[in-house]
């Protein structure tokens, strides 16, 4: 069979496997179905064709994606999936075509039989990849006729085209072709990770899409039950405990292209379902399966044109939140945070001495030429740290005629150690804890918030990226991937004065810190990671816990009495009776990945059919009522007004 590379929006890879062309005058059709093929049987794509095709003759299915009306020459623009070729109907020549395009509408679905031809010199369009020839028609088939669309199908800018009638559309917004592109680019990174998974021994394995209700951190998706009235199966918000139970079945090696479901407010990466590519593996170490997912990253954005420098970077939580305010951190640029507090402490200012007093620390960043920042800006960012927790900023600007700033007048009035000992600090400050920059003090800005050394961390790690789009600190076409490691095992709910699970309940702690399960659960380290690309969080994952007693013991430091974690974990205690290798998985988000690689604003822009920012789909209408026939087999009614939870 023969192929042709299509170049689709301009992603490499693999050709896309297109129907076998046949020469028009060839009745292969005729031959094996005894009549003669239809009129509109396609021969060529249109973004194939090139001048060495002039001469053929061919047939040609698409859309009408433009027509230019010049009296006697009238040029049709016919799109296919592959691309666009120009057909020049000459009024002279084929009267009967010209008068049918003419009258034809745009996104109308036609096919031409006609030959194809160099173009006039001069009348080249080196803008299309067809921009050498065009096709002389001499016969048009209108197989569809259609209205104006609601929006130009063509490229237009971001937000020109409101999204609800996008998606109210969705079906012509796929049309265009940076839309296509998407959707290529998604399924040959799929296609990719596919292939790495096969030829290393994972098995494809899909799990249930109906199951029982467990806590994952995320409000589930209930499905009643009409057989047993009153009982819900809920939408999975991962295969987690399947998979676990497939390595108790001595699977080994797992992975699934999988469709989760939750329900939760939704962000510009976050959907009421999406795809994860669900990962697990038995008999390996944390290593073995960072190693993996790294590997599997490397070969599948290959397949879409990118190339991430390798090995991928590790950092603690700890040196995340400590280093970066966040446990996602942007390493496409510097500005690391640093720890002032012993520095600080020899300066005869108040709020220093306070927080340090009260077991606080004063956290900094130095800013390479930030001092060219207004007041008025820096008021603007003293502003954003406080309504993220911190109790206010200070600051420090480096100017050839010497200080300003808050700290300008305690800096002088310290004694000249304890200056010098501050100056040395904001330089190493300056530097960071890798090095990324140089250079004196001079047009540097110090920005220092005290306190509680974690909000303090947080709330200048919103500024830094403030910082970095204001003062367009990120390079052009960088990638910085970071495995994120030894996350805590728990967090304290406030709200319900409990720990809960970081992860899930099903994360194996440290075994060093096993002993503290009970007594001193906000110490326990996890064997969990994080994949997190140009500050965006691809997907989680851990070692599990692979004993019964330490999964009791993990239960029990949720709240989670023997008798609740029976009824619902009774399946997979029962299992951890039966031989349980060591292992571990992670997920991936597909959606992301796909989001990051085309350079869209939100993940909406690469799944088909998503839902809209509310968790609507407008083009179906759904959510929606359902009649309360409906209702009655499944026991339920319906309250109207009911509050939201």
């Amino acid at each position: 069979m023969t192929e042709r590379v299509v170049d689709v929006a301009g992603l490499p890879g693999e050709p896309l496997p297109l129907a076998r062309p046949r020469e028009v005058e060839a009745e292969t059709s005729a031959a094996r179905a005894g009549g003669p093929a239809p009129d509109w049987q396609r021969s060529d794509f249109c973004g194939t064709l090139r001048a060495a095709d002039e001469g053929k003759v061919v047939v040609l299915d698409g859309w009408v994606q433009r027509i230019r009306d010049h009296g006697q020459l009238v040029f049709l623009d016919l799109r296919d999936r592959t691309g666009v070729v120009q057909v020049t109907c000459d009024a002279s020549r084929t009267p009967e075509v010209h008068a049918v395009v003419r009258d034809l509408k745009p996104e109308s679905v036609v096919a031409v039989r006609g030959r194809v031809r160099r173009r006039a010199p001069g009348a080249e369009n080196p803008r299309m990849a067809t921009g050498e020839i065009e096709v002389e028609p001499e016969r048009l088939l209108v197989l569809a006729a259609a209205k104006t669309p609601p929006f130009p199908i063509g490229a237009h800018a971001p937000g020109e085209v409101d999204e609800r009638l996008r998606l109210r559309h969705r079906y012509l917004d796929l049309r265009r072709p940076e839309m296509f592109a998407h959707l290529v680019l998604r399924h040959r990174f799929v296609k990719a990770a596919r292939d790495f998974f096969d030829a290393r021994g994972f098995l494809e394995i899909e799990t249930p899409m109906l199951t029982r209700s467990t806590p994952e951190g995320a409000r589930d998706f209930l499905v009643p039950s009409r057989l047993e009235p009153g009982s819900f199966y809920a939408l999975p918000q991962s295969p987690q405990l399947f998979k676990q139970l497939l390595m108790v079945a001595g699977v080994e090696r797992y992975v699934q292209f999988v469709r989760c479901f939750r329900d939760e407010d939704l962000r510009a990466d976050r959907q009421p379902e999406h795809t994860q590519i669900d990962v697990e593996m038995s008999f390996v170490t944390q290593e073995d399966v960072l190693a993996t997912m790294e590997a599997m990253m490397i070969h599948a954005l290959g397949a879409v044109g990118r190339r991430p420098p390798g090995p991928f970077r590790r950092m603690s939580y700890r040196e995340a939140i400590d280093r970066y305010g966040s446990d996602k951190p942007d390493l496409r640029f510097g500005l690391a945070i640093a720890d002032l507090g012993p520095a600080a402490a020899g300066l005869p200012f108040p709020p220093f001495a306070k927080a340090l007093g009260e077991g606080g620390s004063v956290r900094a960043l130095v800013v390479p030429g930030g001092a060219r920042l207004s007041r008025r800006e820096i008021e603007g960012l003293a502003e954003e740290a406080r309504e993220r927790g911190a109790s206010g900023l200070v600051w420090l600007a480096g100017g050839p005629d010497g200080w300003r700033g808050p700290l300008a007048r305690p800096l002088a009035e310290a004694g000249d150690d304890a200056a010098a000992r501050f100056l040395a600090a904001l330089r190493e400050g300056l530097a960071g804890p890798d090095g990324e920059a140089a250079g004196g003090l001079e047009g540097s800005l110090a920005l220092l918030v005290a306190g509680p050394a974690e909000a303090a961390s947080a709330a200048l790690g919103h500024i830094r990226l403030r910082l970095a789009e204001r003062l367009s600190l990120v390079p052009d076409g960088r990638d910085a991937f970071v495995w994120v490691t030894d996350f805590p095992m728990f967090e304290w709910n406030e709200e319900e004065s409990r720990w809960d699970a970081k992860h899930h309940p099903f994360t194996a702690p440290h075994e060093e810190d096993l002993d503290a399960l009970l007594t001193d659960p906000g110490r326990v380290r996890a064997h969990a990671y994080d994949l997190v690309w140009n500050g965006v969080e691809l997907g989680s994952g851990s070692l599990r816990i692979h004993r019964r007693d330490v999964q009791e013991r993990v239960f029990r430091a949720i709240g989670l009495g023997d008798e609740e974690a029976r009824e619902k974990f009774g399946f997979l205690l029962e299992a951890f009776e039966y031989g349980v290798p060591p292992h571990g998985g992670m997920a991936l988000g597909l959606d992301r990945i796909a989001m990051l690689v085309a350079g869209a604003a939100t993940i909406r822009e690469v799944i088909a059919f998503p839902k809209s920012a509310s968790g609507a789909d407008p083009l179906t209408g759904a959510p929606a009522a359902v009649d309360p026939s409906q209702l009655l087999p499944l026991g339920i009614e319906v309250r109207r007004g009911a509050p939201k939870a």
